[in-house]
């Protein structure tokens, strides 16, 4: 048995109605990354200087030297871009999340007096600005209690909010073990918040962006002038508020960079969009943490067995009768390679029908032979299983005329005779005549091509029943 961790489901086709506050059609998220004074630097007891995310082309750590260059692009966010923003966003009444990495704020007293001023969130961007993949698990699990403490010693409250950015495999599942985080944005995958569990603990996640953020100022490909910038956004914005109207409301993440959108060339993209965005009816403009707040109210995680976590004995007596009396697809079934996308209706029909599909045809025909006749002697007798009586009630089989009753049986008998399994049909596709019309066709088909057939009503039948059970 393994199991693929991987979510790639997500809410798949029914997504949740947001709800968003005022029944606004769009959530707008603006978060701004404070890392200037977190980044790697000698100066902060690191073994090189800092390379990511900068306008210098091509830029590599220097081992063991100071990039003066370097630095002082990263200044310019603190002593220039940081004060053009805040007039910005405070102008315009937007509030904005920021992603602090906690030794960053500690040499930024001014800026966080302003965020505190202006009433923005404070979220955690981690201790330092640095790559969290190569750290060992301890030592990542240390650094990010320093981060919550030294956050909590310079803003004078704990953050709520987590963002790593340059995460390991274990980022997430550790902040979630802190315990004292309404949300982790440590994800790119959706375009609303979701649950996720970690043991007893219920984890919010909102995702993030990668795309809508001027970083790509300094990546390749990229965004070379404002104009660009403004564009993506706008077509972004116009999209999901499109959806919106259709009644399937999402979240827009943008993300900033005070060393990036804060030079003047780059934000006037920016304050087009702010205008673009200005004089339209039903846009929510929150902080990260309204949003995590409005979604745990509104959208509380209610946990629910899952097929993919399920032990082999609970699996088959959960959907050991979906194939007729067939316990040993289930048994089968449960031994693939299942994971999340297999927590629901879809997901289990597609592995149980993998291993119909690939059992021989000797097994696959005492699947069909496990298989009732309609209206036949079981059926009279009240023998057939729960599921058969309610199917064939509902197409009216159990209140057949004397006459219709004798039309089954013989077309029963014909059908066994010259094929050797009964006659299968998913009756809840159909009514009574519609029925008696397939019966009639199908009976002259050849073997094989009617074998194939009672194959497909035999999965299709197995189909209906688990979008009873499942999502």
């Amino acid at each position: 048995m393994t199991r693929y961790v991987r979510d790639m489901r997500g809410y798949g086709p029914d997504v949740p109605d947001a709800q968003w506050p005022g029944d606004a059609k769009i959530a707008v998220q603006f978060v701004l990354n404070y890392e200037e004074g977190g980044e790697n630097s000698v100066l902060h007891g690191d073994a090189a200087s800092e390379a990511f995310l900068s306008d210098i082309a091509g830029a590599a750590p220097w081992p063991g030297q100071r990039h003066w260059n370097m630095e002082s692009i990263y200044d310019y966010g603190a002593r220039a871009g940081f004060w053009r923003l805040h007039r910005l966003f405070t102008g315009a009444g937007i509030p904005l999340t920021i992603y602090g990495v906690a030794t960053a704020l500690a040499r930024s007293p001014e800026q966080v007096a302003a965020m505190k001023s202006a009433g923005w969130e404070i979220a955690s961007h981690g201790l330092k600005w640095v790559e969290h993949k190569d750290m060992p698990e301890e030592e990542e699990r240390a650094a990010i209690a320093e981060a919550v403490r030294l956050h909590t010693e310079v803003v004078g409250e704990r953050p709520r909010g987590w963002y790593t950015g340059r995460c390991s495999e274990n980022t997430v599942r550790l902040v979630a073990e802190e315990g004292g985080f309404d949300y982790i944005s440590d994800a790119y995958d959706d375009d609303l918040p979701y649950w996720r569990e970690f043991g007893a603990r219920d984890q919010l996640i909102i995702p993030y962006t990668l795309e809508a953020n001027d970083m790509r100022f300094a990546t390749a490909p990229g965004y070379i002038t404002g104009e660009q910038f403004f564009t993506y956004l706008k077509d972004a914005f116009d999209v999901l508020y499109a959806e919106g109207q259709e009644g399937a409301p999402k979240m827009l993440s943008i993300g900033l960079h005070c060393r990036l959108i804060g030079r003047p060339g780059k934000l006037a993209g920016l304050k087009r969009f702010l205008d673009h965005i200005a004089g339209v009816e039903g846009v929510w403009t929150p902080c990260r943490l309204d949003i995590a707040h409005h979604w745990a109210a509104t959208h509380p995680h209610r946990r629910r067995d899952r097929p993919s976590t399920m032990d082999r004995e609970t699996f088959v007596a959960t959907f050991g009768s979906v194939f007729e009396h067939s316990p040993w697809i289930a048994e089968g079934a449960h031994a693939l390679e299942l994971g999340p996308a297999h927590d629901c209706a879809a997901g289990v029909h597609n592995a149980l029908a993998r291993i119909f599909r690939s059992a021989g045809d000797e097994r696959r025909l005492s699947v069909l032979t496990a298989h009732p006749d309609l209206a036949g002697k079981l059926a009279s007798a009240g023998r057939l299983t729960a599921e058969s009586t309610s199917e064939q009630a509902g197409a009216g089989l159990d209140m057949l005329t004397d006459e219709e009753r004798e039309t089954f049986t013989r077309l029963n008998t014909e059908y066994v005779e010259k094929h050797g399994f009964p006659f299968i049909i998913a009756v809840r596709d159909n009514t009574k005549d519609s029925i008696l019309k397939a019966f009639h066709r199908r009976i002259g088909n050849d073997r094989r091509t009617e074998f194939e057939e009672a194959c497909k009503q035999v999965e299709r039948i197995a189909e209906l029943r688990l979008k009873d059970m499942l999502p």
